[in-house]
């Protein structure tokens, strides 16, 4: 420790010996560093916190669930700061009158992205910051033009997202008109090509392949032979009943309720299932022929039983639906029949007809799904345009900057003067390391390799000691006076500030 501690005496001697070089060296740094610290321009910030609210009932039963309305503002933050929006900015600011065409906007509008943050401090708070730093305009000019571009950018923000939303919707609206008349011309094609196919063929009624509609068409049949059973059943009963019922009541008995009863008879055997060549309905046939031909068809003597004719109309109604479910059971047999030969004949037939529908189906179901999405965008962009899709306030207005916040030029300033004394010490240090002296009689020693034996200590005049503490006086003067400039410089920068 008693080495290293003269060590250090012995270079704080040769500091101290040209400490007029410390002192010139740290005078020049230090004005050097300063001149370059008042260079620096003044950065004046803006900040605004706005609020938004996405959550709206309405939106949300249309299908905008409040996940999307999220995803719309994050995107629209991130492109608050794209090239269109700065471009604005410029022409709603002071900046317009530093521009005179196209090229002098989109320049100011580049050197303006670096100095715009938008961050979202929350999940509904964001924080708009602006910093102005331009050395061809004041420092007032710097603060005030701060606040305009951050309240612009309030403005554009809470534009964007109405007219944003509007014009999103018109272009998918125009996208959505132009495909759907695309696929509706070839849907109409679709269907012709179809139509006249079936027509050329004589296809089966009804939707789908070929098959599907045989599977249709036997399906209706089992049901028709069903009614019809039904039907023939009820017609049989009906014929039954009508026999049984006279024709006239208040009259005697008569060739035609003789009539009436075998006519009752032949219809109550029909009903049980005898056919036309049994013996009995042959003879009851025979029977109501020989009636007939005596004259037994006429009244003798009553009135017209309202029974009988109510259920002689009943009757015809079932005569009637079981002609026409022949008629359509005739209809459906001939038609499958037609179509079965069709397929033997030409087996590529139902292939065709197959990929003809399918076509078609697949096109009605694109036409149909365009339709439903227009409407569900119309529906939706009415609803962002007539509701609030995202309710703006601002919690925190724009800022208007009363002081810099970069440079912190009143600790640089000092900085500065720490490091031209700091240079000025290691330029002495450095010139006594290079001319090097012996202050000691140790160090002479050792250097020379010889024993030193006295030293002589120096010996001053009173003239001597006078000059050297007038020198000493300036020495301290001029180093006072280093440190008065850097506090006169801080002291001018907080009076600018404040002028400012």
């Amino acid at each position: 420790m008693p080495s290293l501690y003269d060590e250090l005496l012995v270079a704080l001697h040769g500091v101290w010996n040209r400490r007029w070089l410390a002192l010139g060296v740290a005078w020049a740094v230090s004005a050097l560093g300063w001149l370059a610290v008042s260079l620096i321009p003044n950065s004046y910030e803006s900040k605004a916190r706005v609020f938004v609210a996405t959550q709206s009932i309405i939106q949300d039963k249309v299908g905008i669930s409040p996940i999307e309305q999220q995803k719309n503002l994050d995107g629209l933050r991130q492109t608050l700061a794209s090239a269109v929006n700065l471009e604005k900015v410029v022409r709603g600011t002071d900046l317009a009158g530093t521009v005179s065409n196209d090229a002098d906007v989109s320049a100011r509008a580049a050197g303006l992205r670096d100095k715009i943050s938008v961050v979202a401090a929350q999940d509904n708070l964001f924080e708009i910051t602006t910093t102005m730093s331009d050395s061809s305009m004041s420092d007032k000019a710097n603060a005030k033009l701060a606040t305009q571009i951050t309240q612009k950018l309030i403005d554009i923000f809470q534009q964007e997202n109405i007219v944003g939303n509007r014009d999103e919707t018109q272009q998918g609206l125009a996208f959505l008109d132009e495909q759907i008349a695309e696929t509706g011309k070839a849907l109409a094609e679709a269907e012709k090509r179809r139509v006249e196919f079936e027509q050329k063929n004589g296809i089966l009624p009804g939707v789908g392949s070929i098959a599907d509609r045989m599977r249709a068409a036997r399906t209706e049949l089992d049901q028709i032979d069903s009614q019809l059973m039904g039907a023939q059943s009820a017609l049989a009963a009906m014929n039954g009943q009508l026999a049984a019922t006279p024709a006239t009541i208040g009259g005697g008995p008569t060739g035609n309720s003789a009539l009436a009863k075998a006519q009752g008879e032949l219809a109550s055997a029909k009903a049980r299932g005898w056919t036309d060549d049994h013996p009995d309905v042959v003879a009851l046939k025979r029977q109501i022929g020989a009636l007939k031909a005596q004259g037994g068809g006429g009244y003798a003597g009553g009135t017209p039983n309202p029974a009988y004719m109510s259920i002689k109309s009943m009757q015809a109604e079932r005569a009637a639906t079981v002609q026409a479910l022949n008629a359509r059971r005739t209809q459906i047999q001939a038609d499958i029949n037609a179509m079965t030969a069709q397929q033997v004949s030409d087996p590529g037939f139902a292939a065709e007809q197959e990929k003809l529908e399918r076509d078609y189906e697949v096109l009605k179901k694109q036409y149909d799904k365009l339709l439903s999405d227009r409407g569900d965008v119309r529906l939706q962009g009415d609803v962002q345009s007539g509701t609030k899709s995202a309710t703006f306030r601002v919690i925190d207005p724009p800022s208007v900057p009363t002081s810099p916040v970069s440079p912190n030029r009143p600790l640089l300033l000092f900085g500065v003067m720490i490091v031209g004394i700091g240079a000025g010490i290691g330029a002495a240090f450095a010139m006594d390391q290079v001319r090097r002296t012996f202050p000691t009689a140790q160090r002479l020693s050792k250097a020379a390799g010889l024993p030193v034996i006295g030293s002589i200590t120096e010996t001053l005049n009173p003239s001597q000691i006078a000059d050297r503490k007038h020198k000493l006086k300036l020495f301290a003067g001029a180093s006072a006076g280093l440190g008065a400039a850097c506090v006169l410089l801080i002291v001018v920068e907080f009076i600018q500030r404040s002028m400012a």
